[in-house]
């Protein structure tokens, strides 16, 4: 199971408020404005900053 195409259309970064993207695995929600993924754990967006990291440059 995915998230919902309109879930994603409604969250934003935390963060920076912009737009974010699901990764090809299905397993982390980028932010490329600044530059941070979060995690997508039991199909459920961990949508908060202390538990994002760093995007692989």
């Amino acid at each position: 199971m995915s998230l919902s195409k309109e879930l994603l259309e409604i969250l934003a970064c935390p963060k920076c408020k912009q737009e974010i993207k699901i990764s090809d695995d299905e397993k982390w929600l980028i932010c490329n404005f600044c530059k941070l993924k979060y995690p997508i754990r039991e199909d459920i967006p961990v949508m908060l900053v202390e538990e994002a990291e760093k995007l692989d440059e």
